[in-house]
């Protein structure tokens, strides 16, 4: 899943609904206090979608599609103060006069704006922009929004001429950076002048000027021109001056001062900020020391199950040996990028109709399967999903890197795919995203423990599902889960054991068999999103010991359909609550939790995700 806002926008409505941690929403009577709860969340929704204007304009509200977020620190010392303003509200609510479902979201909502206070506190706003995001990654918005009527371009061209002044605040925040010795390492950000220089092109080649390359039918030729020749200037005067300041600013400036070593423990506060971020991705309390350890523990049991497959392969000698012959073989690779996206489509079509033996409900959004912007490719990982748009307006896309399709194994492409699009993070958002019974903060949640979790959980369906019958497949998804459980390792030791990032890339490459260009991208992302990485493996093992508790439980009238409706049926949770939810659900008995329902209670029919033309436009 591609970064996401750990504070999403609140709700528009909840008073109407009671969400229960047994089942998905269903309908009883609100309590009192619900309609006070009900105005404080639209408020700060509309608030939320205020200061995020390109959030808002992804998720479907385009009230605010003429401008960008305001990077500077004023606006963040604004945000946080706002943030404790709308927490002493909540504070101030009597619990006793609200329904389960309000009890639960002022616990929730409350738990992310004090997270969202404490990283303003630990100043993580001055680490602005990495080599995976940034302001200089701002043109993959154009590939996220609708250009469907002459509004739609009229407010492109107002942002276009207002991005000049977000470079500014970034740059101004970076010098803060500086001083205050808040910097990603030097080996790390000396990609960004080469991204930047990607984007110092003609006017008409530049990624901002690409919706002019397709304007429909019903647009105004003659105003479509106007608006045409206003954004080609505002790119050559505007544009493109402000992206050789940044690359100034960073050859100058930034790259001399930024540290040699990486890991947060060589930055001011490094320690309490690890902690935080570790926290907040995973949603639980374990340590970095506990976390490393849980990462060997599993890099050892993933490492047996890898040389009992790897004689299989047809490939010899050690594991390390059947690893490199894997990586050097041309078989395992497609010639060109043509080739390997429409095999990624046709792995996807592969995989939709054998869903139902394991869903009762499916989405009705569709997905598209898309290239990664040629801009960042260099740079990005392997994929990506980027969800829809909550309001249906915007397929959920299944983005794919065609850089360089000899370091892109095939091998790995079922697990990916079972990842990122079904059952994976397609599945997951796009189910959460029509409860619409539940408000909208809680529908477009994404906690990284719960919702990477799946991911990862969902590779481990791809036996049954039929896509792990070569035993290179099979080596390539339990090499994937080994990606996941060396990140344990590789992130905790980096930034709160000392190791270098030739010691994380060395430990990586000798236990996965992945190309050194994607170890060596999956390490740079570490060092520059620190935490992160470590939700996926935690998030897995609770789903995997939640399951293992309901087989127990449960016996013979086991079905993991079942299973699934619970663990997926309240959209991404901290994973004690998810915890929770399976226990009362199991505490009432699946006969009463999930068999007496009507069919259609999640609010969405039992519809495959399709793949038609229309949706395969754009795609984590």
């Amino acid at each position: 899943m591609k970064r996401a806002d750990l504070l999403k926008s609140a709700s528009l409505s909840c008073g109407a609904l009671a969400f229960s941690p047994v089942d998905a929403p269903f309908d009883v009577a609100s309590a009192a206090g619900d309609a006070q709860l009900d105005r404080l969340l639209e408020a700060d929704h509309r608030d939320y979608y205020r200061r995020h204007p390109e959030t808002a304009s992804i998720e479907g509200d385009r009230s605010g599609d003429e401008r960008w977020d305001d990077p500077s620190a004023a606006a963040a010392a604004d945000e946080a103060q706002h943030q404790r303003g709308v927490l002493a509200q909540l504070a101030r609510i009597d619990r006793t006069h609200l329904s389960e479902t309000g009890r639960i979201n002022v616990d929730l909502y409350a738990e992310r704006l004090r997270d969202a206070v404490r990283g303003y506190e630990l100043r993580t706003h001055l680490f602005a922009l990495n080599q995976r995001g940034g302001v200089q990654t701002d043109v993959a918005l154009v590939d996220q929004l609708p250009f469907a009527s002459l509004r739609d371009y009229a407010a492109w061209a107002v942002r276009v001429d207002a991005w000049p002044r977000k470079v500014d605040a970034v740059i101004a925040l970076l010098h803060e950076a500086v001083a205050r010795r808040m910097l990603w390492p030097r080996v790390v950000m000396e990609r960004i002048p080469a991204q930047l220089d990607r984007q110092l092109t003609a006017p008409e080649t530049h990624p901002f000027f690409a919706p002019f390359a397709r304007v429909p039918a019903g647009v105004s030729p003659a105003a479509a021109a106007r608006l045409r020749e206003r954004v080609r200037a505002s790119i050559a005067g505007g544009v493109l001056p402000a992206l050789r300041r940044l690359r100034a600013f960073f050859t100058d400036v930034y790259l001399p001062a930024a540290p040699a070593d990486v890991g947060l423990a060589h930055v001011p506060g490094g320690a309490a900020i690890y902690a935080y971020l570790a926290r907040v991705n995973t949603t639980t309390a374990l340590a970095p020391r506990a976390i490393h350890e849980l990462g060997l523990r599993e890099v050892a049991r993933i490492r047996a199950a890898m040389e009992s497959v790897a004689p299989r392969t047809g490939y010899t000698g050690s594991l390390q040996d059947v690893f490199a012959q894997m990586r050097a073989d041309p078989a395992n690779y497609y010639r060109s990028a043509d080739e390997l996206l429409a095999a990624y489509r046709a792995l996807a079509k592969r995989i939709d109709p054998e869903l139902v033996r394991f869903f009762r409900v499916l989405p009705r959004l569709p997905y598209g399967v898309v290239p990664i912007p040629a801009s960042i490719a260099p740079d990005a990982t392997t994929a990506y999903y980027q969800p829809g748009a909550l309001d249906g307006t915007r397929a959920g896309m299944y983005n794919v890197n065609l850089y360089r399709p000899d370091q892109r194994p095939i091998y790995e492409m079922p697990v990916l795919t079972l990842h990122e699009s079904v059952p994976g993070h397609h599945l997951q958002f796009s189910l959460a995203a029509e409860l619409g019974r539940l408000p909208t903060f809680r529908r477009a949640a994404y906690y990284v423990g719960y919702s990477e979790g799946w991911g990862l959980y969902a590779e481990s369906l791809g036996d049954d599902i039929g896509v792990y019958d070569d035993p290179k497949a099979k080596l390539g998804a339990l090499s994937y889960e080994m990606w996941r459980a060396v990140r344990l390792v590789v992130d905790t030791g980096m930034h709160a054991f000392g190791w270098s990032r030739d010691r994380a890339i060395a430990y990586f490459l000798d236990n996965a068999a992945k190309t050194k260009l994607d170890v060596t991208n999956e390490i740079d992302r570490y060092i520059t999103d620190p935490g992160q990485a470590l939700a996926y493996k935690i998030g897995q093992l609770k789903i995997l010991e939640l399951r293992e508790r309901a087989r127990r439980r449960l016996g013979a009238r086991f079905d993991l359909r079942d299973f699934h409706a619970v663990v997926l049926g309240a959209g991404s949770l901290p994973l004690d609550l998810l915890e929770r939810r399976v226990d009362a659900w199991l505490a009432r008995g699946p006969s009463r939790a999930l068999g007496s329902r009507p069919r259609g209670e999640y609010g969405v029919p039992v519809v495959l995700g399709a793949h038609g033309k229309a949706a395969d436009t754009d795609s984590d």
